[in-house]
């Protein structure tokens, strides 16, 4: 059983109109389902929308005060027709069997209420402008939300990906979506018209698509800039010289300075991700260097690096002197 609509917005039966909306503002606010994601919090933001979309409309209002849950009713359809004439003519939603479906009328009081969570998001870096404006807009359907993996590489230089989209009765839509170079982990990509369909003929609402990157082995991300992974020989690390070292664009011939510690970075300037903003922006690579000890050795060079090494301990104590 539905709980009262003044209980839900917990304003008493002689609230005024702006009463009623304030309460609604915060309570919407607070159980968006953007912000509180979860089952329980989309049910009772559901629940306050509706209680809010009949007290706030005078018609709907007048009905719910007198009739109560019935005005929504089939039993109570033809005398509520006869007081306030037909319900597809002001855009009220009709009656079916007992269950009330609310939408927007006229396409303004989500506007009124949500617009400004949507300014907000755009302002803070969501450039496909998610938010809490997403969820009822306009009277049209409601966002749908969905995920989708790419690889390393594919978010690094963008690519083009088909999948499918399960809906109603289990029906399959496949839908191509064109994922920008530089996109970042966790963000999303807004696709027009292709969710759930509108109330009463409304226009559908959007797809979102969050953006999930693979792990790339031995390659890390940070912002526009990439850390790889590059293993150097011992002796490399010692005397210095030259090293292949493997980067997004290719393998590149780099110069190792001699005494090279593990660790040590070295920068490739420009190898990193392209910026989503400017394509003509990139970040940088680092090869973060690790040394290779050799795990094997013959008696031979055994030997020859115990005679370094007392080498190097001789060095040291005729300094220290």
């Amino acid at each position: 059983m539905k709980r009262d609509f003044y209980d839900v917005l917990g304003v008493s039966k002689t609230a005024k109109d702006k009463e009623i909306k304030t309460a609604y503002r915060k309570l919407a606010k607070k159980y968006h389902p953007d912000s509180n994601p979860g089952d329980e919090a989309k049910a009772r933001f559901e629940e306050i929308s509706e209680a809010y979309q009949v007290l706030s409309d005078s018609k709907k209002r007048k009905l719910y005060d007198t009739y109560g849950m019935a005005a929504f009713d089939e039993s109570a359809a033809q005398e509520t027709q006869r007081g306030y004439g037909s319900a597809s003519s002001d855009g009220f939603n009709g009656f079916t069997g007992g269950n009330y479906h609310f939408h927007t009328s006229h396409g303004s009081m989500f506007d009124d209420l949500f617009g400004h969570f949507s300014e907000a998001s755009a302002r803070d870096g969501d450039p496909f402008g998610s938010g809490f404006g997403s969820f009822f807009r306009n009277g049209n359907g409601a966002d749908l939300h969905a995920d989708i993996t790419i690889s390393f590489e594919e978010a690094a230089f963008g690519c083009d990906k088909t999948f499918s989209l399960t809906g109603a009765n289990n029906t399959q839509q496949k839908l191509q979506v064109r994922i920008p170079a530089g996109i970042d982990e966790g963000k999303s990509i807004r696709l027009k018209g292709k969710g759930q369909p509108g109330p009463g003929g409304g226009a559908a609402g959007d797809l979102l698509l969050r953006v999930h990157i693979a792990e790339k082995p031995g390659f890390e991300r940070k912002g526009l800039d990439v850390y790889m992974e590059t293993d150097i020989p011992f002796t490399t690390a010692v005397l210095g010289g030259e090293e292949r070292i493997h980067t997004l664009y290719g393998d590149v011939m780099c110069r190792i300075p001699a005494g090279t510690q593990s660790g040590s970075r070295i920068r490739l300037r420009g190898k990193g991700i392209v910026s989503m903003k400017n394509q003509n922006m990139h970040g940088d690579a680092y090869a973060v260097i690790r040394i290779q000890v050799p795990r094997h050795l013959s008696a031979d060079s055994r030997e020859k690096l115990r005679a370094f090494q007392d080498s190097l301990r001789s060095e040291k104590t005729s300094q220290a002197v």
